[in-house]
């Protein structure tokens, strides 16, 4: 029980950060011509850059911290003989995902196309481990 809310619990943890950081990384892939700003936002505007910036880092530090999750469950699947793709568990994580999401304000779509991206990269990694058994 303890184990499962620490996992849940890690989970709301990735999905914050990691909606910080796509929605960051949207924001300056969509702007191709420097933008113009009044005089007196310059500070303000610099102070919000850095503390994007510091919440960027913590994502990635995070998305690490699942990934070495990941390998060592990749591990145990590939000793067990068990498929790295369990469609019943990602469905859940996906649903806990999006009803996370909509408290902070979150689209569905938005929700689910992050979680198939950081799914996709945790099956990448469980297959790298299987191959090498």
């Amino acid at each position: 029980m303890l184990l499962k809310y620490i996992n849940m619990k890690f989970y709301s943890r990735i999905l914050c950060f990691s909606v910080v950081y796509l929605l960051n990384y949207g924001l300056v892939s969509a702007q191709s011509v420097p933008m113009k700003t009044p005089k007196g936002t310059d500070q303000t505007l610099q102070v919000s850059r850095k503390k994007i910036d510091s919440l960027d880092k913590a994502l990635i530090a995070l998305l690490g911290e699942r990934e070495r999750v990941v390998k060592g469950i990749g591990i145990y699947k590939a000793q067990n003989n068990i498929p790295a793709l369990q469609t019943d568990r990602f469905k859940q994580v996906v649903e806990k995902s999006i009803e996370a999401g909509k408290k902070e304000g979150l689209s569905e779509t938005f929700i689910t196309e992050l979680m198939n991206a950081i799914h996709k990269e945790s099956l990448r990694i469980e297959e790298e481990i299987k191959a090498q058994k």
